[in-house]
Order: structure tokens, then sequence, then C-alpha cells
């Protein structure tokens, strides 16, 4: 099979990483958040938390007036209500999450990055388990179920302080450069696009090489081997998956969760990455 080999040394694509994180980094400080809308949801999600209170105080009072009867069982009415309230947690959780990130966007990106990918490389390694399972001589299968903690946690790392702060600064200046369309389908969705996949996901993909390589100790010339080996078959992976789900995520997602929709089509791209990084470790250990 033939490999692209990177002829450029990895000390420029590390610079130009550098060099494009800090403009995401500067040009986002110029996109502050307003806190108005966030104020009001607030008000409307403490005013709804404050009737439903009331509610339950009212109904748990009439169920102490009750006499004996009430200690045994519920009224119609309480048992709808209490219903009522498990049905709605989700979507209460779900507005309190939206809540708190408009109040602190990269916070909670950052947070909700950091749990999706390390709950990706958990999953990595179990499907890793699992087939070195199938593939093991019989007895052998037990010495193949053990979790490397280190490695989930570098993933976990990675989505925290890297990842979603990345397409956080990025996304803001990609919508301030080339403002959403009403229509779906527009040329500026399709040079948005053409920039997300060509431009942008090359630079990210060195410096995801490079990033959990320094957090596992390689050197640079070990880093620079790994992306001889598997960045063009990476982004070849990259290419199908992203190309459409970046379409979607341009076309049609707020830019309020477009990092949210990344993370969570992250979780199957980081297991990928995981498979594909580590299992590099490995072969390279046994040659």
């Amino acid at each position: 099979r033939h490999r692209m080999k990177l002829n450029t040394p990895l000390g420029s694509y590390v610079i130009l990483g550098i060099v494009a994180t800090s403009t995401l980094f500067k040009m986002g400080n110029a996109f502050t958040t307003t806190t108005s809308s966030t104020t009001k949801t607030s008000s409307l999600l403490s005013g709804s938390f404050v009737r439903r209170r009331e509610q339950y105080e009212s109904i748990s009072d009439h169920s102490h007036h009750g006499g004996q009867h009430s200690h045994h069982q519920l009224p119609l009415h309480s048992a709808r209500s209490i219903g009522s309230r498990l049905l709605m947690a989700p979507q209460e959780a779900w507005d309190a999450y939206n809540v708190a990130l408009e109040a602190h966007p990269l916070l909670v990106k950052s947070i909700t990055a950091s749990v999706i990918l390390g709950a990706a490389d958990l999953a990595g390694q179990a499907l890793e388990s699992r087939t070195a399972a199938a593939n093991a001589p019989d007895g052998a299968a037990a010495a193949t179920t053990t979790i490397d903690f280190a490695r989930t946690a570098r993933f976990a790392f990675f989505g925290l302080v890297l990842q979603a702060p990345w397409n956080h600064f990025y996304y803001l200046m990609l919508d301030g450069a080339l403002p959403p369309t009403e229509e779906p389908f527009t040329p500026t969705t399709g040079i948005k696009v053409v920039i997300d996949q060509f431009v942008q996901a090359p630079i990210f993909t060195v410096l995801i090489f490079g990033f959990l390589g320094f957090l596992e100790g390689k050197n640079l010339n070990s880093i620079k081997q790994q992306l001889d080996d598997d960045y063009a078959d990476t982004m070849v992976a990259n290419w199908k998956l992203w190309v459409p789900a970046t379409v979607v995520n341009i076309a049609f997602v707020p830019p309020i969760l477009r990092v949210l929709y990344l993370n969570c089509i992250f979780f199957f791209w980081s297991i990928f990455l995981s498979i594909k990084i580590n299992g590099s470790n490995v072969s390279n250990e046994e040659n």
C-alpha cells in the first residue's frame, strides 16, 4: 500500500498550528457574548422552578391535611403532577445546559468535549480488547482486558484544552468572516465547508498527532514518523466522515450548538483516532 510521505519538516506544521491557534484565540476574544438573553432565560427558568415548587408544596399540604388515607394513596392530581415533573426533567436539563452554554460558552464546551472524548477512548479500548480477545489463543484473552486510564486521561485532556477551544474560536472567526445564511445550501455554505475541511482540518489533524504524542512523551522524530505512517490514511478517513458532517453542521446547526454537534460526531472520530494512534504505538514497540 502506498503512503503519502510528509516532506515538510514537522517543525513547520507545529509552527503553523501555533500561529493558527494564536490567531483564533485573538480573534475569538473580539467576539464577546452578551448576557441579556441569558438573564432572560434564567429568569424564565427560575420562575418555572418556583411555580413547580409551590405546586409541589400545595400538593404536600393537601396530602398532609387529608387524613390517614393521604399516607397510603396519593390524590389523582398529585400523581399526575409528579409524572409531569418527571417527564419535564430532560427538558429542564437541556434548558439549564443552554443557560450555562450562553453564560460560559468556552467552559461548557470544554468540559463537554473532555467527557465525550474520554468516553470515546474507553469505547476504543473496549473494541480493541474485544478484537484482541477474539484473535488471541485460548487462555490469553484475559490479558487484553486492562484499561489504560492514562490514555483515557490524555484524550479527555485533549478535549478540554485543545479540541473544544480550537473549534470554539475557529467557528467564531469563520462565522465572523462569512456570516451564516438563512438558506442552508448557499455558496457561502460551500466555501465554509471547503475552508473547514481542506484548510483547517489538515492543520488540526497535525496538532492532534503532535499534542497526544507530546503527552505520551514522544520526541519530534517519533511524532514525525507517526505522521509519515498514518497522516494520509487519517485524512482520507477524515474526509469520508467530516465532509458530510460539516455540511450538516454549517447548513443546519445553530452557531451556539455547533461545537456540541462536533463533540457528538467527534465521539466516533475519537474512537478511530484512539485505535489508529495507539495501534501504531504497539506496532512500533513490536518492531
